[in-house]
């Protein structure tokens, strides 16, 4: 009988260019992706027997995807993200389904992947706008407490809920910072104040389901206001608002160091609750001990990845990732099965856990442990995915840890249109950007530069002993002709000197050019022949159209960049003339260099004649899978960070 594979498992033999990879299963965060996507072949659907409608959960999924999709470079995921959304947004960004007359923070939730896909090169991308631009409305007329705390629902008057902090905060401190209303980072940062000061109970340290602020509610304690217990999920949609919100809000800003207080008080506080023999939290996470109570899967999964990110980021003490280990392992030893195709499924997700309502929810003991358990339920799943990307970083060496990778934003300063909206400036900056998210940005790159622990920062200045001081790569793309701005900034023989001076000292370079139709190559060509390379003007591997294979190009086994990458997409480019200390780093088949290395002193140069690690040509959705361009840009990294001289 044919042995019959499990389905992750055909699939990497079935990938062009997955060398080596036969033996090795795909990480937990794609196998659980795929479960997702096959589960939910069409749409994500969050209420068995009911047709698909806009939802938390499918936004909590759906950033979890997107996850998975940055982690990989896979489009398959961000195709799948698309054809969700797109089944809810109309072409003026009307969104089906959902009501905004019932003020439910829970429909804010799905916002986040609609701030993703505005920001892509995307036909029609404006109506996700419109839509996130809808959802920002809301809060602007959200019901609120006397003391300015948004109400959780229209139907759950004066109250707060953890819950509340992750289905909004997120939201909207990422459409603050895309949009540029600053002035909200101190609302968004009173929501948090408000949960710290009304919902913490002194003696345990964690933290109450909700708040009433007129104690009315029969569950609300009549002199606090607080309900009667607390409950695993909601204090881990609390961590993770935390981390998430972080992403976003402004370093300088006054509130960002209370955000951070908060996680580093809560998460010591939730490890103490974290059980011994499963390595997993408790539905009630207090009352281990007692009758009835069970370890619960999206509470688990919350708090490994608000323990790994926050540890990741720097918020919170390195030992810290021990707990979070512990947990994962725990969680798929108690939670995960697979099946007969090999592929995961995930057990041990309380349903819901509310307050009030209709049939009366008391959140008494009884109650919390009352609500069905599920499999596969996706408040548990997104958070399992979420954990598990955080988990596969966390389980790479960390090499850029320390380490600032800085792209040149003074030779490369080219600006468009902004959609900022009313206040903001006109344009802004775009082009080998890291904050630009289009297809002609570096933000997927600098993602894995992040990932492996470096900090990417901006160089907006010329190149001088003082502004590179504190940079460990320097990354130099495409220097500007007078088609891309008036007035260009051509590099000038005190630049090479600077950068030169600096690379000696330890530095690594790496220059990256252009054809010479879109690229200043001759000062370009001063810097780089202090290194022993000259740019070209012959335009190697023209393309037309989608005939792909004209930009192909075969890495060698064995290189010391590229240790799996085979095949890369590379199109007109400008090639490379070397002379010592240069070496040659890629050759094509014509006998052409393609990029070069040199040692100089204490430093390193690495030199391609094209920006070919730009989001279009790394996020798998243009370029045929056979190209490997986003694995490419991790191990290049990777080699560049390694580079950097060790520090004392």
């Amino acid at each position: 009988m044919p042995v019959r594979l499990p389905v992750y498992l055909t699939c990497l033999l079935l990938i062009p260019g997955c060398y080596g990879l036969m033996a090795q299963p795909k990480p937990m965060s794609e196998r659980m992706a795929e479960t997702v996507m096959t589960l939910h072949r069409d749409s994500i659907v969050t209420k068995e027997g009911n047709p698909a409608r806009w939802d938390y959960e499918q936004g909590l999924v759906l950033k979890a995807l997107e996850r998975v999709w940055q982690r990989t470079g896979d489009g398959r995921y961000y195709a799948y993200i698309l054809r969700d959304m797109n089944r809810f947004i109309s072409a003026d960004g009307r969104i089906r389904t959902f009501r905004m007359d019932e003020y439910n923070l829970d429909n804010i939730t799905p916002g986040r992947t609609l701030l993703t896909l505005a920001q892509q090169t995307e036909a029609g991308r404006e109506k996700f706008r419109r839509a996130a631009d809808t959802l920002r409305a809301q809060l602007t007329r959200q019901p609120r407490t006397q003391a300015r705390g948004f109400w959780h629902k229209q139907r759950y008057p004066n109250q707060m809920w953890l819950d509340g902090l992750y289905m909004a905060e997120p939201f909207y401190a990422e459409y603050s910072a895309l949009y540029r209303q600053p002035e909200n980072f101190d609302d968004i940062a009173l929501q948090f104040a408000l949960i710290e000061k009304n919902l913490l109970d002194p003696k345990t340290g964690l933290l109450y389901h909700g708040y009433d602020e007129s104690r009315q509610q029969k569950w609300a304690n009549p002199k606090t206001g607080v309900s009667p217990n607390f409950w695993g999920r909601s204090i881990g949609w609390y961590a993770m608002a935390l981390v998430d919100v972080l992403d976003y809000f402004p370093s300088n800003h006054p509130r960002r160091a209370d955000l951070v207080g908060y996680l580093q008080r809560l998460m010591p506080i939730v490890v103490r609750y974290q059980d011994k023999a499963t390595g997993c939290w408790y539905q009630i996470p207090d009352q281990a001990s007692r009758k009835g109570n069970y370890p619960e899967a999206s509470a688990s999964c919350m708090f490994v990845y608000a323990l790994a990110k926050g540890v990741r980021m720097g918020y919170l003490p390195a030992p810290l990732l021990d707990n979070a280990r512990r947990g994962y392992a725990g969680i798929q030893k108690t939670f995960i099965e697979t099946d007969a195709n090999g592929l995961p499924h995930l057990n041990g997700t309380v349903s819901v856990g509310g307050l009030g309502g209709n049939p009366y929810r008391d959140g008494s003991y009884a109650y919390y442990l009352s609500e069905p358990i599920k499999k596969n339920d996706l408040k548990g799943v997104g958070p399992f995915i979420m954990a598990s990307v955080e988990m596969e970083i966390a389980d790479e060496p960390a090499v850029g840890r320390g380490r600032n990778v800085g792209l040149d934003y003074y030779f490369n300063h080219e600006f468009r249109k902004s959609d900022a909206g009313p206040g903001a400036p006109e344009r802004e900056p775009f082009h080998y950007t890291w904050e630009d998210r289009m297809h002609s940005g570096f933000w997927l790159w600098g993602n894995t530069f992040r990932e492996l622990g470096a900090k990417t920062v901006a160089v907006p200045m010329a190149p001088t002993a003082q502004s590179l001081k504190n940079v460990d790569v320097y990354i130099i793309v495409d220097p500007d002709t007078p088609k891309e701005t008036a007035a260009p900034r051509y590099i000038q023989p005190t630049d090479s000197k600077a950068v030169e001076d600096w690379v000696r000292a330890g530095g690594v370079l790496v220059l990256m050019a252009n054809d010479t139709a879109n690229c200043e190559i001759p000062h370009f060509n001063e810097l780089a022949g202090r290194f022993g390379v000259r740019f070209g003007s012959e335009l190697v591997n023209p393309v037309q159209g989608t005939q792909w294979e004209g930009g192909k190009l075969t890495i060698p086994a064995g290189g010391p960049i590229f240790s799996t990458t085979r095949t890369i997409y590379i199109k007109e480019l400008s090639p490379l003339t070397l002379t010592r200390p240069a070496q040659s780093a890629l050759t094509d088949a014509k006998g052409r260099v393609i990029m070069a290395t040199a040692k100089v002193g204490k430093g390193t140069v690495f030199v391609v004649g094209d920006p070919w690690l730009y989001n279009e040509y790394t996020d798998g959705r243009r370029i045929p899978n056979e190209y490997q361009n986003f694995r490419a840009g991790k191990e290049l990294a990777t080699w560049l960070l390694k580079q950097c001289p060790s520090r004392k």
